[in-house]
């Protein structure tokens, strides 16, 4: 499948919701009125779209179609210009053309232009974070890019073996430290490799910690500081794995990520898992962070570069 026709299917949970809820509140011919939209308010909420998404959408509806006779296709456009609009509200970062499948799948990144890129990757305990290094990587080697990976969660051997399981997968080198092991001398360790091998690009892997453990988020602000005594500029992305399923507590539970290593971006993965893909929306407004891939499947291939115009068009797709 293409780009777009992957995000459709990652996106089918939430999309099911709202092309049933809103083909059940209107009809042709009928007229719309307050009752109606307060249902659909409280039904784009279920998406855990945000208040502020949700009025602007409904206060949109009111102003274009209020008292009027239903148009429901009319109504769907108003609806996703409206999304569109709150989506690029705190970021233009991405603008490509809807259904496009000719994008540069590292167009989200920011790359070194010579040299080493190191990618650091956080997020609290079970996002899935690993699974979302893997699929990076893959998308990475899938551009031409050179790859080595870190395994900075030197407490939890699991994590380690998972990791390490990927890279023979993938085929690229990895850098390992002894169980318990300082994780800061490990990327430092993962930079001096990479930068011997002459690779193109280095992903860190850290623990999984709660923004409330003071002493793990000190040993992620030491990891980003290390980095950066190594590989001038690194790291050069500082990418945040948010799961989806976790709807408006996701957001909550990671804020204080983006201060400690100076978060560049969010990943949102598990999108296909859930109903609730709206937090697309409030992540954007309430972080201030552009949401650069969405994870869409379980498959090492379902990670899809993020576009408010195509997300939004996926979400109320007739078809796939």
């Amino acid at each position: 499948m293409g780009l777009f026709d992957r995000l459709k299917q990652g996106l089918r949970k939430t999309k099911d919701l709202l092309r049933s809820d809103i083909r059940d509140l209107f009809r042709d011919g009928a007229i719309l009125d307050e009752t109606q939209l307060g249902e659909l308010e409280g039904r784009l909420l279920k998406t855990d779209m945000g208040v502020v998404a949700s009025t602007a959408v409904i206060d949109q509806l009111r102003e274009e179609h209020g008292g009027r006779t239903v148009n429901v296709d009319a109504i769907f456009e108003t609806v996703k210009a409206t999304l569109k609009e709150q989506l690029g509200a705190t970021a233009d970062e991405l603008a490509h053309p809807t259904g496009s499948d000719s994008d540069d799948p590292l167009a989200p990144l920011s790359l070194a232009d010579e040299g080493l890129s190191v990618i650091l990757v956080a997020g609290v305990n079970g996002v899935g974070k690993t699974t979302t290094i893997a699929k990076l990587a893959h998308l990475l080697i899938s551009s031409g890019r050179s790859l080595m990976l870190v395994a900075g969660d030197t407490f939890r051997a699991a994590a380690v073996e998972q990791l390490t399981m990927w890279s023979q997968r993938l085929g690229c080198e990895i850098v390992t430290g002894a169980a318990g092991s300082d994780p800061a001398s490990v990327a430092y360790s993962g930079c001096e490799r990479a930068i011997e091998a002459k690779v193109d690009c280095l992903v860190i892997d850290t623990a999984g910690r709660l923004q409330t453990d003071r002493n793990l988020m000190q040993e992620l602000e030491k990891i980003h500081r290390v980095i950066a005594t190594k590989v001038p500029g690194a790291p050069h992305e500082s990418l945040l794995v948010l799961d989806a399923t976790t709807g408006q507590n996701g957001i909550s539970q990671a804020r204080n990520f983006t201060d400690i290593v100076n978060c560049s971006g969010i990943v949102l993965a598990k999108l296909d898992g859930t109903a609730r893909g709206g937090i697309v929306v409030p992540i954007r407004q309430q972080m201030g962070l552009p949401v650069k891939y969405v994870g869409v499947g379980e498959g090492i291939e379902d990670l899809e570069p993020f576009d408010a115009d195509r997300f939004v068009e996926a979400m109320f797709s007739i078809d796939g």
